[in-house]
């Protein structure tokens, strides 16, 4: 694929300085330089690269004065690495959406709808009743069983298994080996001190704009629906347990679990190996920092919560900066002790 400077500054909505026929087939770190290659430079720290490089344009922001002679051509932009993640969006479609056509073997059962512009890759099996929308892109080894929604211009990769009932939005993106609508993990204890599977009858919903990373597991509701609404971002090796609704515009990184029924608010970030109890409500523009447990209800929006067992973030650094002058209160606390007690003998 090759495009002029003059086209990729159209794109981001930026001017070019220098050379905008310049041809360009490739994006590449400012720091290599290499010809053909499209660059951005949006840290300081990377400018003396900028000099040497062979590239065909470079990124830059408005404010950009150089101090040296630039082979490169300028495009000028308000915000160098926002204008460069719009490429890098446009490039991945590019690639992920070039793919068309029906490799064999691939199976669609009976009265289900696929619409134009869709890829089957080779052994992938769609269920009765499907609809799967325009511009689905379905790599091989996918499963989607029967009764299943998929909307437009959605990619679901290598090895994906959606099961029966579930519904997919337009512009989804679930990564290899994700798994949509498995039973939710509920079993009743009897008197014997057996458990006794309770069948899980719901589905999962993913609204427009959703990611999945690679072997994240999203649990079907008991009744009702497991919800993911619509901008979510969800990293890989995630597990949402049956019934919880995660609101819009929320992301949630890796090893993180949340339990079943509890609700996740707007704008959330979950960072690494968060655990979240049942039934509990998260506020809207919450934070959890890496590793907290999360007990109880947060009720106040755009707080930070931190800790094994989470509390108000503040605190948790007071309770931390604490137990590192442990060992030095202690000693402090034996010196104590023994002065008060040659006290006590003097007497």
């Amino acid at each position: 694929m090759e495009f002029s400077v003059k086209q990729i500054a159209e794109l981001i909505g930026g001017k070019v300085e220098g050379n905008e026929n310049g041809k360009v087939t490739d994006l590449g770190k400012i720091e290599e330089g290499k010809p053909n290659t499209l660059s951005f430079l949006a840290n300081d720290k990377y400018e003396n690269h900028i000099y040497t490089s062979d590239a065909a344009a470079i990124i830059v922001g408005q404010e950009f004065q150089p101090k040296q002679e630039i082979k490169p051509a300028l495009i000028r932009v308000e915000n160098p690495y926002s204008s460069f993640t719009v490429l890098l969006e446009e490039y991945n479609k590019i690639i992920s959406y070039a793919k068309n056509g029906i490799e064999e073997p691939a199976f669609i059962g009976q009265d289900s709808k696929v619409g134009e512009g869709i890829y089957r890759g080779a052994f992938s099996y769609i269920g009765n009743n499907c609809i799967i929308g325009k511009n689905v892109k379905i790599y091989p080894h996918v499963y989607i069983g029967d009764n299943v929604e998929v909307g437009d211009n959605t990619i679901i990769f290598a090895g994906v298994k959606i099961y029966e009932n579930c519904k997919i939005g337009s512009n989804c993106n679930l990564q290899a080996g994700a798994v949509i609508g498995s039973d939710g993990f509920g079993f009743a204890p009897q008197l014997d001190g057996t458990y006794k599977t309770i069948p899980q009858l719901g589905n999962v919903v993913l609204e427009d704009n959703v990611s999945i990373g690679a072997n994240t597991t999203i649990d079907c509701a008991t009744l009702g629906s497991t919800i993911i609404r619509k901008g979510v971002k969800i990293d890989n090796l995630v597990q949402i347990a049956h019934n919880v609704e995660i609101d819009q515009n929320t992301v949630i990184a890796a090893q993180t679990g949340i339990s079943g029924s509890t609700k996740v608010g707007k704008n959330c970030i979950l960072a690494g190996q968060v655990g979240i109890v049942g039934h509990i409500n998260i506020a809207d523009k919450t934070t959890i920092s890496a590793k907290a447990g999360i007990s109880k209800s947060i009720k106040t929006p755009e707080t930070i919560q931190s800790g094994l067992v989470a509390m108000d973030h503040r605190k948790f650094l007071k309770i931390n900066s604490i137990q590192r002058n442990l060992p030095d209160l202690l000693e402090r606390v034996k010196t104590l002790e023994e002065k008060i007690i040659n006290l006590s003998s003097d007497k």
